[in-house]
């Protein structure tokens, strides 16, 4: 296969459902799968390996609760074309919709990973590797974790080697000025507002609904953040209360106790508000990011 084919293989990773319903798991179990080509001497590997793997990663960058789901990927991504299943034949032979258990792929050692052309057009071009994973990155989380997506499972974040986009959309390039000027340059959560002459320091336009899941680059989508609280906004660290503008904080955020009490001191308060009313955050995506990012539970008081 060419590297061209290759990388259109890639392309076809299905992640989002329902128009922007999150669903991570395919991208994060090829990342997984990636991670390995260069050092592995096997093609596929045993799901009892891959499962505590794709277990962490999930529920650090997945929706919440889809870790339960862990399983599912493993078994789709053959229909997708780029993906194999070594195993027992009463299990192999299934149809598509009928996904085994967790039990089942762990008892059987049900064995998965990219089909041979991939694999060997992959071993062939190391470099193909670190493209193919940027793209899915690119393509399917915000920039701020995308390094971080990349590190947990053991892959250098690279120059984006032309990431395929939504021929119908673009970036809006003012979108970070005007956000940043509806919240008078200041993070909205801790009042950051660092500069350097006329220049802000570590202070970010955040999307709340993501550009990924056809988010719109308009203010009332944007809140400004510094560098630290845009983080963990897009981790699902905190989410925004629609009437109120109130942050509630997740349960699963914890640290040293000075660290956690810095962070968790804007629980229960409320956002620093923009400058209009027709800068704020919309309800609709302050509701996107509740359901898609935030880890329940929220924390109480």
């Amino acid at each position: 296969m060419t590297r061209e084919e290759v990388l259109s293989a890639f392309n076809s990773i299905r992640v989002w459902t329902n128009g922007d319903r999150r669903a991570v798991h395919e991208p994060l179990l090829v990342l997984l799968a990636l991670s390995r080509v260069n050092d592995a001497t096997s093609q596929t590997m045993d799901w009892n390996d891959a499962e505590p793997l794709l277990k962490n990663l999930l529920e650090e960058f997945g929706p919440d609760g889809s870790a339960t789901t862990r399983h599912y990927p493993f078994w789709h991504l053959q229909t997708d074309g780029l993906w194999q299943l070594d195993g027992p034949p009463e299990i192999l032979k299934r149809p598509a919709g009928a996904t085994p258990t967790l039990t089942e792929l762990r008892q059987n050692h049900v064995r998965g990973g990219f089909t041979m052309p991939i694999y060997k057009a992959l071993k062939a071009d190391p470099e193909l590797v670190g493209i193919a994973a940027q793209r899915i990155v690119d393509a399917h989380f915000p920039e701020s974790i995308r390094g971080d997506v990349l590190d947990a499972v053991g892959l250098a974040q690279t120059e984006s080697m032309g990431t395929p986009k939504d021929p119908q959309r673009r970036r809006d390039p003012a979108f970070r000025a005007k956000v940043l000027l509806a919240y008078q340059y200041r993070c909205a959560v801790c009042g950051h507002d660092l500069r350097l002459g006329q220049q802000s320091i570590g202070l970010e336009a955040a999307h709340i609904k993501w550009f990924q899941a056809k988010g719109p680059d308009d203010v009332s989508n944007g809140i400004a953040m510094c560098s630290l609280h845009h983080k963990v906004f897009d981790l699902g660290a905190f989410k925004i209360l629609p009437e109120t503008y109130q942050m509630v904080f997740s349960q699963h955020l914890n640290g040293s106790e000075a660290a956690s009490h810095r962070m968790l001191a804007y629980h229960g308060a409320g956002l620093i508000l923009p400058q209009a009313r027709e800068y704020l955050p919309h309800p609709i995506n302050l509701d996107w990011h509740a359901r898609q990012v935030f880890k329940s539970p929220e924390r109480g008081g």
